[in-house]
């Protein structure tokens, strides 16, 4: 089984790249036969206009990848922009996309609506998607439940050239994990950079306690009853908790522990949780970063190279 997945760098990691993704990409990488795990940095380009942020924000994305627990011994590690193959697919893969196909993707409207320019970079995203995944004929794709739709769509495009050029592509399937696929930002919506809800992965740790000490609670008294299903606090805590530990954290909500004793006692988790990844986020080099994904994207490019050539193929380009 071949697992792919990828990070945008477009600024600091938080808890929901963790959870809703970091977490089944690691457990998937004990699991599978061949995994790639990448930075999509030619996606960061649709929203991130200052090279030095987006050169700091892949190195960083990197550095956490690592620290959460990341083999390069396992997985393949590089950079998106490093293997020419995906921006050369992607524009294969174009001439056969209908247009229909994205103009109903939700993401792209969503995120114009939240300002975000409608360029056809932005528009055009799913199609660069496509290509990340066709590339490597990936069997299982994780992803968070705001990108199944993307997934779909992948699956359409491939399909839609298998059926006009002949087998080429493996159909991949989607993983989605439930429980995690959408994680609660501190003002309940998804925790997301563009909605400024995050909760910092490896960041300052003063700016941990006031992601957390901002969070959103309704009007209840100190001691009343709080229920745990509609609490923010809880929804993000229990998923540091095995299922024993949630239930009795929940016994407490439903007793009327204070909101703000239940912010303190989730930063004390959060720290409790990442303290050995924090400290292995600092011991990583800038040389460690770069000898990792140096060697990543020569197995990377190997691999597209050898599609590309499949596909030119199909298509008639040799």
């Amino acid at each position: 089984m071949k697992v792919l997945s990828a990070m945008q760098p477009s600024g600091t990691l938080h808890l929901g790249n963790y959870f809703g993704s970091m977490v089944p990409n690691r457990e998937l990488q004990e699991q599978s036969d061949a995994s790639y795990f990448f930075i999509v940095d030619l996606h960061a380009l649709t929203t991130v206009h200052d090279p030095a942020v987006l050169r700091a924000a892949r190195r960083d994305a990197v550095r956490d990848y690592l620290a959460a627990g990341f083999d390069p011994e396992k997985s393949i590690m590089f950079f998106q922009s490093a293997v020419l193959e995906h921006s050369e697919l992607m524009w294969i893969l174009s001439t056969v996309t209908p247009m229909g196909l994205l103009e109903r993707a939700v993401s792209y409207k969503d995120k114009v609506e939240k300002g975000i320019d409608a360029t056809a970079g932005l528009f055009t995203y799913p199609v660069l998607m496509a290509a990340d995944i066709l590339l490597y004929d990936a069997d299982l794709v994780p992803v968070g439940k705001d990108q199944k739709q993307h997934l779909e769509m992948t699956r359409d495009i491939a399909m839609k050239f298998n059926n006009i050029f002949g087998e080429t592509f493996t159909i991949p399937d989607v993983q989605i994990q439930e429980m995690v696929a959408v994680v609660p930002g501190t003002d309940g919506q998804k925790m997301s950079k563009s909605y400024g809800n995050t909760i910092p992965l490896f960041g300052d740790e003063k700016a941990i306690k006031k992601a957390i000490m901002g969070i959103v609670t309704d009007s209840k008294d100190m001691n009343d009853p709080k229920d745990p299903e509609t609490c923010v606090i809880y929804k993000i805590h229990q998923l540091f908790l095995s299922v024993d530990e949630a239930e009795a954290l929940a016994d407490e909500y439903r007793s009327g522990i204070a909101y703000g004793d239940a912010k303190k006692k989730l930063f004390e988790t959060y720290m409790d949780y990442f303290k050995d990844m924090r400290e292995k986020h600092a011991s990583i080099s800038d040389a460690d970063i770069d000898d990792v994904m140096e060697k990543g994207a020569e197995q990377a490019s190997a691999v597209a190279k050898a599609k590309m050539e499949q596909v030119k193929q199909a298509v008639g380009l040799i």
